[in-house]
């Protein structure tokens, strides 16, 4: 009998029943399409600000403590070095998801055909690493500097004869994209190298080769070893706890320890690397790690603002809705109150049409939000944009205090409606 008198009443108003939908639906998109921007925008962030390069640089230990000791790079006859099997072990730290991508890079000088030294940087360029966990990732300088323009192609990784020039060094050279240079190591090894193409980004890659890391590796006799790595992770901004983790992590009581580990300030982060790459120091960049740290704070700022905003305007559309149909229905709720229905029953009775109504709207909405959210990826970061399971329960939950909250008023008069005025006309 209950659902057959809600089954009556959404029928017979239909009208105000969709337009309640229709609200709901409203709210429940643009929430729904926050939502899931929301939760994929750090990698999207971190991707747009990677023109201001990495935020973590990682070095051997030993070449900091004569830097930091004595302002020298280096000992006379010894360089120190990283391993370059251990590099996979940065995603395997607790903020694996954070680390968004990582290059290795070994600094050479070569000579010319004219004799001319000529600064060589070796380095993967797109290399497809296997992790120590077995999953297979991509990365490297393609990832790390997006703002390389090359005119021709980047070199694979797997052929290690490519290289890139860069835009001074081949206009000095008068070597262009396809053609042949010779080279010859520091230990007199020559080489014949195609020129892939021509880099250039306003930096020092214009007057240099950027080779494969295993041609350097091999042309050096540095197998296995690199010079540094630099780091592209999503951080949150430094607050007073990171500061003073920076100066002295040993400082820290255990709880508050506990609360840096556990938080992506750049500091953990670094930190965290140090724990998996033997004898390394990270070395935070903290203009930039803060410069994304508080960007992504912001864009994230402004989603939930907009949630707010928009569910709030629901509310508020669903309120003058629900109260002006209550008002239409006063006779027949009140004759249902003096039939013997009591306050809670009539409730229930409107509130079971509401809901029925937003639970419409609400499925409707959240799909109409999943084609909102992928606009916004392709129009703000020209990507898709990866539907997150975890707003269906939030947006169900929303949407629950929106009805409810748009209720509030039309129960408030349901309680107050007195059968004898309403049937009498009054």
């Amino acid at each position: 009998m209950f659902w057959q008198m809600v089954k009556g009443a959404l029928v017979r108003q239909k009208g105000r029943f969709l337009l309640i939908a229709l609200t709901v639906a409203l709210g429940v998109s643009l929430a729904t399409a926050m939502l899931d921007v929301a939760f994929d925008v750090g990698s999207k962030v971190n991707q747009e600000l990677k023109a201001y390069g990495a935020n973590i640089t990682v070095t051997p230990r030993g070449q900091k403590v004569l830097k930091d000791v004595y302002g020298v790079e280096s000992a006379i006859g010894h360089k120190e070095y990283l391993k370059e099997n251990e590099l996979g072990n940065i995603k395997t730290i607790f903020w694996t998801n954070n680390i968004v991508a990582f290059a290795p890079f070994l600094e050479s000088e070569w000579s010319g055909a004219d004799g001319a030294k000529i600064p060589v940087t070796g380095t993967w360029f797109q290399k497809s690493l296997k992790l120590p966990t077995d999953e297979i990732i991509t990365t490297g300088a393609r990832e790390m500097r997006s703002w390389w323009h090359v005119d021709g192609a980047w070199p694979d990784d797997g052929n290690e004869k490519n290289v890139l020039v860069g835009a001074k060094l081949a206009a000095a050279m008068g070597c262009k994209a396809g053609e042949t240079i010779a080279v010859q190591s520091k230990d007199g090894a020559s080489e014949s190298l195609t020129v892939s193409g021509i880099v250039s980004g306003g930096g020092a890659e214009e007057e240099r080769i950027i080779a494969p890391l295993s041609l350097v590796q091999r042309l050096d006799g540095l197998a296995g070893k690199v010079e540094s790595v630099e780091v592209s992770a999503v951080t949150t901004p430094e607050n007073e706890l990171a500061r003073k983790a920076a100066a002295n992590p040993k400082a820290l009581s255990q709880r508050e320890y506990d609360i840096w580990y556990c938080t992506a300030y750049v500091g953990s982060i670094a930190y965290q690397i140090e724990e998996v790459i033997s004898d390394s120091v990270a070395h935070p960049v903290r203009q930039i790690a803060e410069s994304e740290g508080k960007i992504l704070d912001k864009t994230e700022l402004l989603m939930l603002l907009i949630t707010v905003l928009s569910l709030l305007s629901s509310a508020l559309g669903v309120s003058n809705l629900v109260s002006a149909n209550v008002m239409e229905r006063s006779r027949e709720l009140g004759l249902l109150k003096a039939l013997g229905a009591s306050n809670l029953a009539v409730v229930l009775l409107v509130l079971a049409e509401i809901f029925t109504a937003g639970i419409l709207g609400g499925v409707l909405g959240y799909f109409v939000g999943i084609g909102f959210a992928q606009i916004i990826g392709e129009t703000v970061f020209g990507s898709g944009i990866a539907v997150n399971a975890y707003v269906v329960p939030i947006v169900a939950v929303l949407m629950t205090a929106v009805l409810l909250v748009g209720s509030v008023p039309a129960v408030r008069i349901l309680l107050s409606l007195q059968p004898a005025e309403v049937l009498h006309g009054r």
